[in-house]
């Protein structure tokens, strides 16, 4: 998981993506970067570890030339969290020069590698499958190139054979020397990216009005992780990028369009809407607000069915992304909601930190439990979801020192079992708290005195029922079936034999 940016404007393109990073910032902190692109073709590229506050200084900003960009937040899951060479975006010398930002993970990097190597004749500097991903890339547009000039169309062709070539789940922006910002999505479209635009008024933006005069170009356009970066810039969302679909954005400001896959079909990452994304986001035409609530509604009718009467006094949510659930599970079952926990906001999210014991240090340093309103209640306590369980052993505990008589926990998704290979950090299945395991065994395991988790069932149904358009979900780490067909149990032995390595 990562968020990543592009920007084709009229002005220049630094600021813009520097804002745009810190909306997505929630979607990884590990590292970041941001590349910009003058029209002669000279690329700008500046990353660093660490946030985006703490990574960019005025002057890293004031060389960030070019009316183009590019940016990307980084949580690892692959390579090394902590290595400032595989912070994106990745560049390429040919053809004409490409940089490129990757939010997903690929699944054939064994094979890849070796074709990169064997007949390609590219080196890779990194284990990062985003320097594939550019390789690839740019390996399938030199051979696409049949003169001087590059047009959407050989673009389109190249991102075609890349879809042939690579498995696994990738949203991409890239910048093409000299030609424009290219965009693109993987057949399945398990990662969103979304596309917007913004008309600019020349009485307000003299540059904009000269660019205008020469090209006819009036609009500058946006790519993004997020519909809420859109929303914030004053971008009009026009739509999601479709799955396996190339958007071409070229210098002038005009938009080219291609479906690129043969059998594209819309099957998103179900953890997007549990847990990664912001609430105030659309992903794929469904409201990640309105999914939490509809998962609360339906959360309720199994915290009914397996817990006694009377056994739970309020509901509390763990802050903050289980709150619309908590909300609906409280005002669903006729129980008093409160706020038991308060949140240091300046501490990461402990999901995607690397490491347990970081994890566990974490929890407290990031909440803090207030006894007044745990002393002498059984509590019923709501989550997004429980993956190690470290976060939730330590969330369990907190409540009976503040002074809980009891402590009831639900996920609002159903246990994580199995290993998600789709761009979350979720890689060895002993890992997973729920791995092998019934729900006794797992609530004492977690130290709690009834532990309740949302039906695969009822998960699906509450995020599909906000479109129309999507008909299926990857839910991998819940039921074990990978979406890509490509996965197989060699793979996952391999991906946890690499983590343990």
């Amino acid at each position: 998981m990562c968020g990543i940016v592009g920007v084709v404007g009229q002005g220049p393109a630094n600021q813009e993506v520097y804002d745009s990073l810190l909306l997505l910032q929630h979607r990884g902190q590990d590292s970041t970067g941001i590349a910009t692109a003058e029209p002669n073709g000279v690329f700008h590229i500046f990353k660093a570890k660490g946030q985006v506050r703490e990574a960019f200084r005025t002057r890293d900003m004031r060389a960030l030339l070019g009316n183009i960009g590019l940016g990307h937040v980084r949580y690892a899951t692959k390579g090394t969290a902590s290595s400032e060479e595989e912070a994106q975006p990745f560049y390429v010398n040919a053809p004409y020069g490409i940089v490129l930002v990757h939010n997903g993970n690929l699944t054939n990097t064994r094979e890849l590698t070796e074709e990169l190597f064997r007949n390609d004749r590219r080196h890779l500097n990194t284990s990062s499958d985003t320097e594939l991903l550019v390789n690839v890339l740019a390996n399938e547009l030199q051979q696409s190139i049949s003169g001087l000039e590059l047009d959407p169309e050989q673009i389109f062709q190249a991102v075609s054979r890349v879809h042939e070539r690579v498995e696994g789940s990738y949203a991409a922006i890239a910048l093409i020397a000299g030609y424009g910002l290219l965009a693109f999505r993987d057949p399945f479209g398990i990662r969103p990216l979304i596309l917007g635009t913004r008309k600019v008024d020349p009485a307000t933006s003299p540059a904009a009005d000269a660019a205008g005069s020469a090209t006819g170009a009036r609009y500058e356009w946006t790519v993004a992780s997020e519909s809420l970066v859109l929303e914030n810039g004053g971008f009009e969302v026009v739509r999601d990028v479709e799955p396996g679909e190339a958007v071409f954005i070229d210098l002038d400001g005009n938009l080219h369009t291609q479906q690129c896959a043969t059998k594209p079909q819309l099957v998103p990452c179900s953890f997007e809407y549990v847990y990664l994304a912001r609430p105030d986001s659309i992903m794929n035409g469904i409201s990640v607000y309105e999914a939490r609530l509809r998962m609360g509604e339906r959360l309720a009718d199994t915290i009914a069915k397996y817990t006694p009467e009377g056994s739970i006094d309020v509901v509390m949510p763990i802050p903050d992304s289980s709150r619309p659930a908590a909300m609906q599970v409280a005002r669903k079952l006729g129980i008093e909601y409160r706020e038991g926990f308060y949140k240091n906001r300046y501490v990461g999210r402990t999901f995607i930190m690397p490491g347990q014991a970081v994890r566990k240090k974490s929890v407290r340093q990031k909440l803090n439990a207030m006894s007044s309103e745990f002393k002498g209640k059984n509590v019923l306590l709501i989550d997004d979801s429980i993956v190690r369980g470290t976060t939730s052993r330590e969330i369990i505990q907190m409540a009976r020192d503040a002074g809980a008589l009891s402590v009831t926990f639900a996920s609002a998704a159903p246990p994580v079992r199995f290993p998600h290979v789709y761009g979350i950090n979720m890689p060895s299945r002993q890992e997973l708290v729920a791995h092998g395991r019934t729900i006794p065994e797992i609530a004492k395991e977690l130290g709690c005195d009834y532990l309740v988790y949302q039906e695969v069932a009822d998960l699906k149904a509450a995020i599909l029922e906000g479109s129309p358009d999507v008909e299926d979900l990857d839910m991998s780490c819940f039921d074990g079936r990978y979406i890509t067909g490509t996965v197989s149990e060699e793979y996952l032995s391999w991906v946890e034999g690499t983590q343990e390595s």
